[in-house]
Parts: C-alpha cells; sequence; structure tokens
C-alpha cells in the first residue's frame, strides 16, 4: 500500500513540474534534451519534467532606451544623442536561436546605427531634419532584426545636446533672427499705417476736387439759367439800356441839340434814343 501511494505521489509531483501555463502575451520555446521541439501557444502546457525545457518569450510591443553617447558629426562637433526603439518579437524561434541575447542586441545595434545615419550629418542637418533620422535608424534597424524574427516598429530620436559653447552660439543665433523678424514686423505696421493715412489724404483730396467741381457746374448752370431767362424775357429792356447809353455817349461834353419850339424835351430824348439826329458842336 505505501508503495503505491508513493508511485502515485512520485506520479503527481512529475506531472505538476511538467504544468507549464503561458499567458496570452506569452509563446513558449519547447525543446527536448537540447533540441528543439515546438512553440507553445498561450493557457496550458505539459512537458517532460528533467528532459524538456521552456524558454518563455513576450510578444508585446517592448520599448527600449538608446544609451546616450557622444557622435561627431559631419562638421567635426560633438553631440550626445539617444533615443528609444519600439519593438515587438514575431517569431519566438528565430529570437532564440538566431540572436544570442535579442534583448541586449537590439538596443546596442540600435545606438550603432544612430551613431552612422547622424554621422553623416552635420549638427544643424541633424536638429533640423530628426524625422528623416528616425525613419532612416527605423529602415535599417528592421532589415538588420528581421532575420531575428523582430519587427521594428518605431525608432525615436530623443535629444541631440551640442556642446556648451556651441549651444550658446546656436542661441545666439536664434535670438538674432527673432530680433530680425520682430523689426521687419514693425517696420511693416509702420509702412502700412503710413500707406493708409496716404491712401486716406488722397480720398480727402478727390472728395474736395470733386466737391469744387460740382459747386462750379451748378454755379455755370446757374449762370447760363440766368443768361437764358435775361435774353428771352428781358430783351426789349435791355435793347432800351442800350439807347440810353448811346444818347448818354452822345450828350457827354456839352453837345447841343436843336429842339423845335413846340417840342417836349422828354419826347425829343425818347426819339434821340431810336433814331440819329444832327447834332451842333459847341
Amino acid at each position: 500500500m505505501d508503495i503505491i501511494f508513493s508511485v502515485v505521489f512520485f506520479i503527481i509531483i512529475i506531472f505538476a513540474l511538467g504544468v507549464k501555463i503561458l499567458r496570452p502575451v506569452e509563446v513558449g520555446i519547447i525543446e527536448f534534451l537540447g533540441r528543439y521541439s515546438k512553440t507553445a501557444s498561450a493557457g496550458f502546457n505539459w512537458i517532460i519534467p528533467f528532459l524538456s525545457k521552456m524558454y518563455r518569450i513576450n510578444i508585446t510591443e517592448r520599448r527600449v532606451d538608446i544609451d546616450p553617447q557622444s557622435i561627431i558629426t559631419k562638421d567635426k562637433l560633438n553631440a550626445v544623442v539617444d533615443g528609444v526603439v519600439y519593438y515587438r518579437v514575431e517569431e519566438a524561434k528565430k529570437a532564440i536561436y538566431n540572436v544570442n541575447d535579442f534583448e541586449s542586441s537590439v538596443p546596442s545595434l540600435a545606438k550603432t546605427t544612430l551613431r552612422a545615419v547622424i554621422g553623416k550629418m552635420t549638427l544643424t542637418e541633424a536638429n533640423e531634419n530628426r524625422d528623416q533620422i528616425n525613419l532612416e535608424v527605423e529602415k535599417i534597424l528592421s532589415k538588420e532584426v528581421t532575420k531575428w524574427g523582430i519587427d521594428v516598429i518605431r525608432v525615436e530620436l530623443q535629444r541631440i545636446e551640442p556642446p556648451d559653447d556651441v549651444q550658446d552660439a546656436m542661441n545666439q543665433v536664434v535670438k538674432a533672427e527673432n530680433e530680425k523678424i520682430a523689426a521687419l514686423d514693425l517696420a511693416t505696421a509702420i509702412e502700412t499705417k503710413a500707406d493708409g493715412e496716404r491712401r486716406a489724404e488722397i480720398k480727402k483730396a478727390e472728395g474736395i476736387a470733386a466737391a469744387i467741381r460740382l459747386k462750379a457746374d451748378a454755379d455755370g448752370d446757374a449762370i447760363k439759367t440766368v443768361n437764358v431767362a435775361a435774353e428771352e424775357y428781358f430783351i426789349g429792356n435791355a435793347q432800351l439800356l442800350k439807347k440810353l447809353e448811346t444818347v448818354a455817349e452822345a450828350l457827354k461834353d456839352n453837345t447841343k441839340i436843336i429842339v423845335p419850339a413846340d417840342s417836349d424835351l422828354v419826347n425829343v430824348i425818347g426819339d434821340l434814343a431810336g433814331t440819329t439826329v444832327p447834332v451842333i458842336k459847341k
């Protein structure tokens, strides 16, 4: 009885030692006597204790840091650069057997690739083309780690820090550029204001000139109307006035006129205004 109990207990222990439970974010690489046997999926799995071994591989997206490093740029400046890499294990078998410790190999390769890419650029180009650097490092890194069964999702460059003296010079350049832009904006505003005032004065002068023209036209029309009315309604009086002016001209300088004895002086002057009479100079 004791032997049976011992055997059952031993079987239970062996079975328990062989039970492997995998989470949904894991796969398992099972080896039997040191050779690849199969890839286990999430859930319940059992291996032969002492003869088989399982390696758990997380297949979710991972984030690893690219350690800060000093990189010599194309223009011979030292810049401190770091970044991060996001990747995921696509084929666990390759990740185990095609590279020794992929978890340390991926950031190490990313560090080397980043140095190679930035080393071909000047410091200014590197600062202005961060997105291009990210894409270039991702492209090169993806090509290399595909054979490891790894998919690079993205690479992000976090910082590019030049030496302190270079940073100070760059800050001065940025400050000068900002001051230049501010001065140009001020000059543009002043010019716009002056142009507006000039246009306003022109409009004002045009309005005054138009008013003068309208007044002159109105005065002309009024004079024309008066002349037409005078010619139409007072033509007789005008002729009479002209005759009287002629008589007055004839009587100046003490001109003498012979008047008949039975004539009225008023009638004689009236007749003179309409007829030519002989005059005797003194």
